[in-house]
């Protein structure tokens, strides 16, 4: 992983910086174009995309820097020749740019995600993914199609599966099995609103609505998908285990039956409260005796199961990392090498009835869970990612999962297509 700042330095000295643009530019955005701006030699943000112009021009001066607005690829093209940073609108426009290396998706929404996706698949352009809403609802299909066409689609270092990823490799270097993935979680609560998490959401300057998919279990969820998928793990139950644990991870070790642990073939999963947190761990097996010995030695305990974790997660100032993974080296940080192993499935928050319409993730109607895709097949379960914007068709009790057969899909939508696109390649 180090490699890639030398990397860097390298293009700095050589004057060819990896040009990258970035689609969005909310709160995750802003601390990400910063980051890129002020502290990569050796990269460059030549270019953000976004509905309100206002907030991509935030972004780049809160960073220090002046970027002029253009209207079209051409437009572009010359402002990056000229070495002027730009905003646009149009996130497709950005995507025709000749002059891009790279492209960062920091959006979070499904259907938008699922296009910009697309159109950089398409055209070729490696592509870095913080969507993990996206990813967890179509990212098998999605990684199918960028390995078909030969580009790099990953998702991000920083983030907690990302996160999961690297550790999850490097023990796997060690010889090590690894049984369980986790994610450390400061507060879980599926009845949170963008109500209860406003004033949270104002003083840190960010969305109410992903604020609440944060404490309500949605994100955890398609975070742990994201890793299950990478990495050919599963679920223990409906919903994880998500214990609450008072003490360090390292005592997790005595909590799983790792026969149990073997049989499913290692499984995602979560805790509240555990230290050290808001980091991630993995625990794992090593079928050498020898090299248990040296594992004791080295003060990991006597096992079966051993302990590995990560502190912390550092979000966007990790994401330059998994730009030059993907750019000089071919490599993903995280992506799944073929069909889905973990789904996120819609789950009513209150009483729904007949007629409505479901609102966004981390909004009022609905949370998700984590459920294997095998009975998210079998029994007709409604993807969380494609829940916003459905009519219901009957009435759903609370804490109950809905189904397909529960709604009517809004017309037209590219998720809904790549969703069976999916299930059909992958079934």
């Amino acid at each position: 992983m180090i490699i890639v700042d030398t990397a860097l330095r390298k293009r700095e000295a050589e004057g060819r910086p990896i040009r990258v643009g970035m689609i969005g530019a909310g709160f995750m955005g802003r601390g990400l174009a910063n980051q890129i701006i002020n502290s990569v030699p050796g990269m460059a943000l030549v270019a953000i995309a976004n509905r309100t112009l206002a907030n991509a021009e935030r972004a780049y001066t809160e960073a220090g820097v002046e970027p002029v607005r253009v209207e079209d690829a051409s437009q572009l093209d010359t402002a990056i020749s000229n070495g002027t940073p730009a905003v646009l609108e149009d996130a497709f426009e950005l995507l025709k740019a000749v002059h891009l290396d790279c492209v960062v998706d920091v959006t979070g929404a499904v259907e938008f995600g699922a296009r910009v996706t697309v159109a950089a698949i398409e055209r070729g352009l490696p592509m870095v993914t913080m969507n993990a809403e996206l990813d967890g609802t179509v990212g098998p299909l999605l990684a199918h199609r960028a390995r078909e066409a030969g580009v790099v689609l990953t998702g991000a270092d920083g983030d907690q599966p990302g996160v999961q990823g690297n550790l999850l490799r490097f023990v796997r270097g060690l010889g090590v099995t690894p049984l369980v993935a986790g994610n450390i979680k400061g507060l879980q609560d599926e009845y949170r609103t963008p109500t209860t998490q406003k004033a949270f959401a104002e003083r840190w300057g960010q969305d109410p609505y992903m604020v609440t998919s944060f404490a309500d279990g949605t994100k955890v969820s398609f975070e742990q998908a994201i890793v299950a998928n990478a990495f050919g793990l599963t679920v223990p139950k409906r919903g994880m285990n998500g214990w609450d644990h008072d003490g360090h991870v390292d005592e997790l070790t005595g909590r799983y039956d790792v026969d149990e642990l073997r049989e499913l073939g290692g499984i995602v999963d979560y805790v509240v409260k555990a230290k050290p947190g808001p980091g991630i761990f993995v625990l794992g097996t090593h079928d050498d005796p020898k090299q248990r010995h040296y594992l004791e030695l080295y003060k990991l305990g006597t096992g079966p199961l051993y302990s590995f974790y990560a502190p912390y997660h550092l979000c966007h100032f990790e994401v330059p990392n998994s730009v030059v993974r993907a750019v000089d080296f071919g490599d993903a940080a995280l992506a799944a090498p073929a069909g889905p192993h973990v789904d996120v499935v819609t789950t009513a928050k209150q009483h729904l009835t007949a007629g409505r319409t479901i609102d966004g993730l981390g909004g009022y109607d609905t949370y998700g869970v984590a459920e294997s895709t095998a009975v998210t097949r079998a029994e007709g379960l409604l993807p969380m990612g494609v829940a916003e914007g459905c009519v219901l068709r009957r009435d759903v009790p609370k804490d109950a999962v809905l189904t397909y057969a529960d709604v009517t899909l809004p017309p037209g939508r590219l998720v809904d297509q790549l969703r069976e696109e999916q299930e059909k390649l992958f079934a």
